[in-house]
Order: structure tokens, then C-alpha cells, then sequence
């Protein structure tokens, strides 16, 4: 029972640290650490992991990992959702998975890409108010242009998340899609 050979001794241990790893979506995927926000979200957590687990600034960093992990995983949601309703059912989640390996396919695309990106951040609620653009969605909407699915995107994302002055969510237009 408790031999030294055993290959999956350290599994759990292995698994929880992949889990702090794991910042966006693939486990075992060490590239999701290459973007700035990727970077802010492992430096709070390099930071907490070195304060006491009973001090008030471990507890601070660790409702703020937590959160940010929880509205990382929301907007991802919101596009998968999206994609889906927009026929990408089976590709969703290909299209959303961005490494560092990531390209973007016609350099051309780049700045309709960004002015969509950013159309989508002031005319939809598909972001958080507190949102920073993420360079993973530039990929994203890059291969949705690929797709010629771009507009038809921003025209679903309007609907189901329209901007709302002095809120944050648009559930009710989620609401109404999917009934």
C-alpha cells in the first residue's frame, strides 16, 4: 500500500497544482500563462501562497483570485453561448482556446478584429464593466472574421447582452434567448 513506486502518489498534489496553473481553460496547458492578464492573475497567486493561510491579505487575495477566475470563466460562458447559438456547437470550444501558438490569420484582420473587439466592450454587456480587454479575445474574434461570423457574433451579442446604463448584466436578454 504505501510503496515508493507508485506513479500516482503525487497525483493529487500534481492536480492541485495544476489547478493553480490552470488560469484559463486547457489543464496541463502551460501556455495560458503568456498573456498580461495570465500574468496578473499568477502573480496574485504566487503573492498568496507566500502570506500565512490565517492573515486578513491571504484571505483578501484569495476572494480576488477567486473572483477573477469566476468572471474569466463567465465571459467565456457568454461566448461559448454565443458561438453556439450561432451554429459552432461542436467548434466552440476549438475557437476559443488561445495559446501562445495562437497566430492571427491575415494580418489585414487585425484592426477590424480590435474595432470589433472593442465594439463589442462599449455596445455589449458581454464583457463586465470592470473588464479589460483580454488579447485572447482579439484571437478569437480574428478567427470569427476567418469565419465570416463576425458581425453575425456582434449582432447576437447586442441581443442576448445589450448594453444596459447602470448595470452590469443582461440576463434577461439571455433569458429570452434561450426561451
Amino acid at each position: 500500500l504505501c510503496s515508493n513506486n507508485n506513479p500516482y502518489a503525487s497525483f493529487g498534489a500534481t492536480l492541485a497544482r495544476d489547478e493553480e496553473q490552470n488560469l484559463w481553460s486547457t489543464p496541463h496547458d502551460v501556455t495560458h500563462t503568456e498573456a498580461d492578464d495570465d500574468r496578473v492573475l499568477y502573480n496574485m497567486i504566487v503573492v498568496r501562497n507566500q502570506l500565512d493561510k490565517d492573515s486578513e491579505e491571504w484571505q483578501k487575495l484569495n476572494y480576488d483570485i477567486y473572483t477573477l477566475r469566476q468572471t474569466r470563466k463567465e465571459v467565456r460562458s457568454r461566448w461559448k453561448h454565443i458561438l453556439e447559438d450561432l451554429g459552432f456547437q461542436k467548434e466552440a470550444d476549438s475557437l476559443l482556446s488561445v495559446t501562445k501558438l495562437s497566430i492571427i490569420s491575415d494580418s489585414q484582420n487585425m484592426s477590424k478584429a480590435r474595432d470589433i473587439l472593442l465594439k463589442l466592450l462599449e455596445e455589449t454587456n458581454i464583457f463586465p464593466t470592470s473588464w479589460e480587454l483580454s488579447e485572447r479575445y482579439l484571437f478569437v474574434v480574428d478567427r470569427l472574421i476567418a469565419l465570416d461570423a463576425a458581425d453575425e457574433f456582434f449582432k447576437m451579442a447586442s441581443a442576448v447582452y445589450p448594453k444596459r446604463p447602470g448595470g452590469d448584466r443582461a440576463d434577461e436578454g439571455a433569458r429570452a434567448l434561450q426561451s
